[in-house]
């Protein structure tokens, strides 16, 4: 009989703030802000500092583990947040709802970055595999993909109402899109180093960009919107070249000056707040560099200062000097006169620096209150979040850093009652809720290497990196004794029938019993430790293991090998060699039958207790085997290695059961509650990931052959990539399919197939039974029962409905031209369906484009394609009028609705604010008018009369 097993899945993971390598941003409410932890997305109420929502991807066996991370965050003016994912996914979530509405597949690479325009209907992402794409966030599908950049796309935004686009790259190049042409209008160069971040202002007049370079550089923006926005007077660089430029509508970006930074690490991140008066420059590292934004009136008073006090040096007789390392710098003699970088954008003094930790994001508040301060958000390399006000930087406003790890968690342990988890990290000891993954207790402390529970759970032993043993009080949350235990690190702790012991690289091991004392200002006995006896090795400790009947100790040493003694006397017993590499950790199962060790050489042996020989030995993992532990009262074991799997073996049968993927670093360490019906991992990617023992049982067989064919298949992709004949995209760029084949759009395409051929064989079926009608053969039809009672047309018409719309356009791509011509055929039944027209319409123009050959050459194929034409444009001319007519008639109700009633709508609050302005500069017009007018009439009594030319 195959013996069966039950399977651990993926239950919750914990312990992880913000992922340093994904941006941060608020809503559109400024109420929460969205921080990526590795694959989840959290919204984090500023005020309350507490995680409202947690958003992840379902786990899925095409989508594992590290393919997962987020990489990229973008806010919608609506409750929709695009993410973009390591494996080139880009799924839009509703944050209000917590659910996903859809997943976008068109990169190859990771996600780097995503814009949405001013409207929120359209997407823009970017990539590691060098394309942008565009997305239509209403439709579910993409628009086009932009190819022309030679590196990864680091940034992006939308000009000119959405009409354009400019893209930053590591190529060093500046790139504008017209979306409408689906055009690159300009390449700008200038740049020594790769380009970074770009933004603009609301207003789109100047757009800056950050890099490695010593100085940010500025752009003026020649569009509609900036023109209209702003009278500000078209500025012409002319020190370059030394000519004024002819006027070119397709110069969207023109050179404006650039301004020394302080600091020499390049740029990660340039950023306007909303009003547009203060932009934030982070750079590599812990600063963050402050330009206030002047607007034109002030911009331009400043220049008039300037020009004149250069006039005055001038009359003096003074020698004049240009201005260093500013291009527009040029007095011109007649009245009119240039504004400068210097002029618009002013360096603050102050900066906002932390100590000791890597900035990797900033973001502005979208709302400030009238009179406020502007706040900004920090997310930092240490796993968390502040908030600072412009202006007192002193010290955060809020901060979110309690939940999570600062560093990667070295060891977990469970409490004997599998209700607390304690946790160790290079600055604190966590006490954990492993049901919940709550943070009940943050103790401050040193390295903390090692660490366990002591009987009745209430206190705990830690031992750190400098060789000390720290006891914790778990209900308190105080570190209530240090010890001085070893010379070296501390490496192992494990329980013994009578106390604890203790391994460490000082060449010791000590064994400790508890012991309770009062200190003299104390009314409470407190729990501590004491020496009693020590076994001196050969060579630093690495790992040790006591059998859990008390019988045997087991030692891991530095020279690759395991020495076993007994208990009770320490007098010698076996020693175990093999390894090629030290043993970093070992494990006795319940029995006392069985030892397995885990090495640096990437192998687990699995060693009998009684004479010391090894039963078998196995290539466990890609990386170190970090930790092992047996489920009690079996020999199955689990293992964790740095390659980022937990694995799950059969001590008996020398069988790999099963394989866990979801950690994004090496993996350290792992608990397993007494019976064995969960299991906590800590990892180098700061999280502890709890797996459940489910009910769903699995064979050895099965579970090989999944691995197999998981295997094959990645192969054949990477295949499939590599032999790609891969085309050189021209210099002025070029435009693309925006999909990507995936096993969705493989399935869909199949699904097709198969509804055509079963549709048909029923067409087959139907004109055989009216042919056996008309010759006097009475003969009842039965139709295809698999048709669900739908005729053919209207069976692949279903078929078709129900492949995802970011999908059709590559299954459609897999059709044989046959096929093809089936579905044109079917498509002239399926405008008559009113809300199928959409598709309809999709469908034709992905495949005439594709088939436009084949379809000219082939007679049969001319008539359908004639007969569509003629059909479908009524079609859509009937949809478009019927869509202008509904939103012709809402206008019309929404204007009688607000003459009828008093409730105000959307925009009337703008309405009523442009009215005020209005007010305003007429009263302050005929203020000044009189004050002129009270003005004359004194220079006139002062004049006595006479009328002065």
């Amino acid at each position: 009989m195959v013996k069966a097993y039950l399977r651990y899945e993926a239950a919750s993971s914990f312990g992880v703030i913000v992922s340093p390598d994904c941006n941060i941003t608020y809503d559109n409410s400024g109420k929460h802000l969205l921080a990526a932890a590795l694959e989840k997305l959290g919204v984090w109420h500023v005020r309350q500092g507490v995680c409202t929502k947690t958003l992840a991807p379902s786990p899925s066996s095409s989508t594992r583990g590290p393919s997962l991370a987020v990489t990229a965050i973008a806010s919608s003016p609506s409750s929709l947040v695009a993410c973009g994912y390591a494996d080139g996914a880009v799924r839009i979530w509703d944050i209000e709802k917590g659910t996903c509405e859809t997943t976008l597949n068109g990169h190859k690479s990771a996600v780097t970055v995503l814009r949405y325009n001013k409207l929120g209907s359209v997407l823009a992402s970017g990539s590691q595999d060098c394309d942008i794409i565009l997305w239509d966030v209403i439709g579910e599908a993409g628009l086009f993909r932009l190819q022309g950049h030679r590196n990864q796309v680091t940034d992006l935004l939308f000009l000119d109402s959405g009409k354009k686009l400019v893209s930053s790259s590591k190529d060093k190049f500046l790139r504008v899109w017209d979306l409408e042409t689906q055009h690159c209008v300009q390449i700008v160069s200038g740049h020594h180093s790769e380009i970074w971040s770009i933004d603009v202002d609301p207003d789109e007049r100047y757009l800056v960009t950050g890099s490695a370079d010593p100085e940010l550089r500025f752009y003026s923006v020649n569009n509609s919107l900036s023109d209209k926005k702003s009278g500000v007077e078209k500025i012409e660089s002319d020190i370059d070249n030394g000519t004024a430029p002819v006027p070119n509508k397709w110069e969207i970006l023109k050179f404006f000056g650039d301004i020394p930074r302080k600091t020499k690490k390049r740029v990660s991140m340039v950023r306007f707040n909303k009003p547009g008066n203060l932009l934030a420059c982070l750079e590599s590292g812990n600063t963050v560099e402050f330009f206030d934004v002047l607007d034109e009136s002030e911009s331009r008073r400043k220049a008039k200062k300037r020009i004149k006090r250069k006039e005055k040096k001038a009359v003096k007789g003074k020698t004049e000097t240009t201005e260093n390392g500013n291009p527009n710098v040029e007095v011109q003699e007649s009245s009119e006169f240039l504004v400068t970088v210097s002029d618009v954008f002013q360096s603050r003094e102050q900066l906002l620096k932390t100590i000791k930790k890597t900035i990797c994001s900033i973001a502005f508040c979208p709302i400030t209150q009238k009179g406020a301060r502007p706040t900004l958000a920090l997310s930092l390399g240490d796993s968390s979040l502040r908030m600072y006000l412009i202006g007192d930087m002193s010290k955060p406003t809020a901060a979110i850093e309690l939940q999570g790890h600062r560093s990667d968690v070295r060891s977990v342990t469970l409490s004997s009652d599998n209700t607390l988890l304690l946790s160790t990290c290079s600055d604190a000891v966590k006490i954990w809720n492993p049901s919940t993954g709550s943070c009940l207790r943050t103790i401050a402390s040193d390295y903390g290497v090692c660490a366990i529970f002591a009987p009745g759970n209430k206190y705990a032993i830690v031992g750190t990196k400098k060789g000390k043993l720290e006891i914790v009080d778990v209900l308190s949350g105080t570190c209530l004794d240090t010890v001085e235990a070893h010379g070296g690190s501390v490496q192992s702790i494990v329980a013994t029938p009578d106390g604890f012991v203790t391994g460490s690289a000082d060449k010791d091991v000590k064994f400790w019993e508890y012991q309770t004392t009062q200190k003299p200002d104390e009314a409470v006995k407190h729990l501590t430790v004491s020496p009693v006896r020590n076994l001196k090795m050969n060579d630093d400790v690495v790992a040790v293991a006591v059998s859990p009947e008390g019988k045997h100790i087991a030692v891991a040493l530095m020279d690759c090998t395991m020495k076993v003694f007994f208990l009770d006397s320490l007098k010698f017993f076996l020693t175990l060699y093999g390894h090629k590499l030290p043993v970093l950790c070992m494990d006795i199962s319940t029995d006392g039958d069985l030892i397995v060790s885990g090495s640096g050489d990437k192998n687990i042996k699995i060693w009998g207790l009684d004479f010391g020989d090894c039963h078998k030995s196995l290539f466990a993992h890609d990386d170190n085997v970090e930790a092992v532990k047996f489920v009690k009262n079996t020999h199955y074991f689990f293992t964790a290695g740095r390659d980022r799997k937990v694995k799950y073996w059969d001590a008996d049968k020398f069988e790999l059961l099963l394989t866990l993927e979801g950690h994004h670093s090496a993996v350290l360490c792992l608990a397993l509650s007494n019976r064995g019906d969960f299991l906590l991992t800590g990892s180098n990617d700061r999280s502890i990931r709890r797996w459940d023992r489910t009910e769903e049982p699995f064979f050895i067989e099965e579970e090989r052959e999944k691995r197999l064919e998981e295997l094959i298949e990645y192969g054949m992709e990477n295949d499939s990539e590599k032999y790609l004949s891969k085309e050189e995209v021209p210099e002025e760029g070029a435009v693309a399919l925006t999909g990507k084949k995936t096993e969705e759009t493989v399935n869909a395409a199949d699904s097709i197939m198969e509804a055509l051929d079963m549709a048909e064989e029923e067409r087959k079926r139907i004109a055989q039974n009216e042919e056996e009608k008309s010759k006097g053969r009475v003969a009842d039809f039965r139709p295809n029962i698999l048709m669900l009672g739908l005729s053919p047309s209207d069976y692949v018409l279903k078929s078709v409905s129900s492949v995802h719309t970011n999908d059709l356009e590559q299954a459609l791509l897999a059709l044989p031209f046959s096929d093809s011509l089936r579905i044109l055929s079917c498509c002239k039944d399926w405008v008559a369906f009113r809300d199928k027209v959409e598709l309809v319409g999709r469908i034709v123009t992905i495949l005439l484009p594709i088939h436009h050959n084949q379809l000219t050459s082939t007679v049969s194929a001319r008539p359908i394609v004639t007969l569509l034409k003629d059909i479908l444009h009524a079609r859509v001319k009937e949809c478009k009028d019927t869509i202008g007519f509904n939103l012709a008639a809402m206008d019309h109700l929404k204007q009688l609705m607000a003459a009828k009633s008093d409730a105000p709508f959307r925009d009337a609050k703008r309405k009523l604010l442009e009215i005020r302005t209005q007010y305003s500069q007429k009263a302050e017009a005929g203020r000044r008018t009189k004050d002129e007018k009270r003005k004359k009439k004194k220079q006139k009594k002062i004049d006595d009369g006479h009328v002065w030319s």
